[in-house]
């Protein structure tokens, strides 16, 4: 009897605060409520996740009146800064909402430059209707045509006049382009040895350690997966220019090309003892000392010794 009188009580307590039945807020006087409390509990928090509503919703709201900032409306020079940043595709799109901003030729021209660093174009007079937009957008297609086809990629950049017809031009795009698929161009290179030639004269190895220069060597030429005549065509190469960039270093050291070709070869080798899983017992500094005297007997045992440091702590100089 007391728990049935308790109950009449509670559920006229309930209704009276506006709940219903079940002892759920209607909707309607929920709604009422929720709008009459909010100013007085705007720094009331909720017990579960702590998150002040009434300065989440204010937020929002201002944020969606806000919307985004309108590029025209700041010094041009800013606007530019800001496109700066977007790639090709990114401006495409921005060019959508500002078109004459996006559009303008300095930012394609620094899109162009910053991913095909040379082009013969670039040091003519431009044609008619030029611009470099356009330029970006042939780039681009020759690239994904060389790297399907390199004899047809190049073809079609002297097509269109982004590239002359000589050796020393194909070089100096190639070795100022990181777009071109490094398969492709190792077959190309092998084809093409005037290319080669002078693509290997761009490098400057001036006052590097041999380890260090032969790995920059490796970024731009991928050497071959297998050994055969073109790896030992790089090789020589590399070995003549690395000797005409340090003469001095190379008569204070008693090293020829052909010294430098055995101590390149060393070092390959050493780089796949050192780092390959399949090789259980790893040469030592000691053994390799001694079999890489043995082969040039005026190299100095210290060198040779720095030598070995080098590959044990940077590792593989053709990775």
């Amino acid at each position: 009897m007391g728990q049935g009188l308790w109950r009449v009580a509670r559920n006229q307590q309930l209704q009276h605060q506006g709940y219903g039945g079940q002892g759920y807020l209607t909707r309607d006087h929920g709604r009422r409520m929720a709008t009459n409390n909010v100013p007085s509990t705007s720094h009331r928090k909720q017990a579960q996740g702590g998150i002040d509503i009434y300065h989440l919703l204010k937020a929002r709201k201002s944020k969606e009146q806000e919307g985004f900032i309108n590029l025209e409306m700041l010094p041009p020079e800013l606007s530019f800064t800001i496109l700066s940043y977007l790639n090709a595709t990114d401006l495409c799109l921005a060019s959508c909402v500002w078109q004459d901003l996006a559009n303008d030729e300095l930012l394609w021209q620094g899109l162009c430059k910053s991913t095909w660093g040379h082009c013969s174009i670039y040091n003519k007079n431009p044609p008619l209707g030029f611009s470099f937009r356009k330029l970006y957008m042939q780039l681009d297609e020759g690239s994904l045509t060389f790297n399907a086809n390199p004899d047809e990629g190049v073809n079609y950049f002297m097509s269109k006049g982004i590239l002359d017809d000589s050796p020393k031009e194909i070089a100096k795009f190639i070795f100022c382009t990181r777009t071109l698929n490094w398969k492709k161009l190792r077959i190309y290179l092998d084809e093409r040895r005037d290319v080669l030639d002078d693509l290997v004269t761009l490098h400057n190895f001036r006052n590097q350690f041999l380890p260090n220069a032969l790995r920059e060597f490796f970024r731009h030429i991928h050497a071959p997966e297998e050994r055969g005549e073109y790896l030992e065509t790089l090789i020589t190469k590399f070995s003549h220019r690395f000797c005409a960039c340090n003469p001095d270093l190379m008569r204070e050291l008693g090293l020829s090309p052909d010294a430098v070709y055995v101590l390149c070869y060393s070092l390959i080798l050493l780089s796949i003892d050192l780092t390959s899983p399949h090789v259980k017992n790893k040469m030592s500094k000691r053994e390799f000392i001694r079999n890489t005297r043995r082969a040039a007997q005026n190299i100095s045992e210290d060198f040779v010794g720095h030598l070995y440091d080098n590959i044990y702590l940077i590792g593989h100089v053709a990775a």
